[in-house]
């Protein structure tokens, strides 16, 4: 039988998992969290074999549960199930340690069949994240946006700027110094192009990375 977590925000969406996960021999639904917070003490409780985690929610988001959770658990499977679409945060969280990434419109059945691969150990990866895996690999940084070209850190501080989060509350929030998370930002700056927090909203709102 396989434990598995559900991390959404969305209550509709963790009773239409809960109740296609119920119909399935083989997995049963341990836990349920509406933010990353919530998610970590869930893992602390050990009652779990797969996550399946939204990025978008409240107060601690995906990319932050996704690292605070392979820290304490690197060997644990999180499996992101996401409405924005692959191209906008797949190969991020990837790296960052996600076991696959699914977009919210795929079929019910392929979720069952993602979770039951990265059970195994294995990563759960579609023709569509293949693709952008392979242009990486390629080497053709020419056709990647700016933030693709961001480290996982410096991607996870640029999302919490353009959310309008404040660096003093980030640095508590990330465990780090002020003039630590200062140094990312000037980076992320740098890397992007970009004069002000202002101006990371409006490119985050425009490329999707945002809500």
């Amino acid at each position: 039988m396989i434990r598995v977590i559900i991390v959404d925000d969305h209550a509709i969406v963790r009773t239409g998992l809960r109740q296609y996960f119920g119909e399935q021999v083989d997995l049963r639904v341990t836990g349920e969290a509406a933010n990353g917070i919530e998610a970590l003490a869930l893992v602390r409780q050990g009652e779990v074999d797969v996550i399946v985690m939204d990025l978008a929610m409240p107060g601690q988001g995906g990319i932050d549960a996704l690292l605070a959770i392979k820290a304490r658990e690197p060997d644990l499977p999180v499996l992101i199930l996401s409405g924005f679409s692959e191209a906008h945060y797949a190969t991020s969280v990837l790296r960052a340690g996600a076991s696959g990434y699914l977009n919210k419109e795929c079929d019910p059945e392929e979720i069952c069949k993602a979770i039951r691969t990265v059970y195994r150990g294995r990563k759960y990866i579609t023709p569509a994240v293949a693709e952008l895996l392979a242009d990486g690999l390629s080497g053709s940084q020419g056709d990647k946006l700016p933030h693709e070209q961001l480290s996982e850190r410096e991607f996870q501080v640029f999302l919490r700027l353009a959310q309008g989060e404040t660096i003093g509350h980030m640095a508590d929030g990330l465990s780090l110094s002020v003039k630590t998370v200062s140094t990312y930002r000037t980076r992320v700056m740098e890397k992007l192009k970009l004069a002000s927090n202002s101006d990371l909203t409006y490119y985050a709102l425009k490329n999707g990375l945002i809500q």
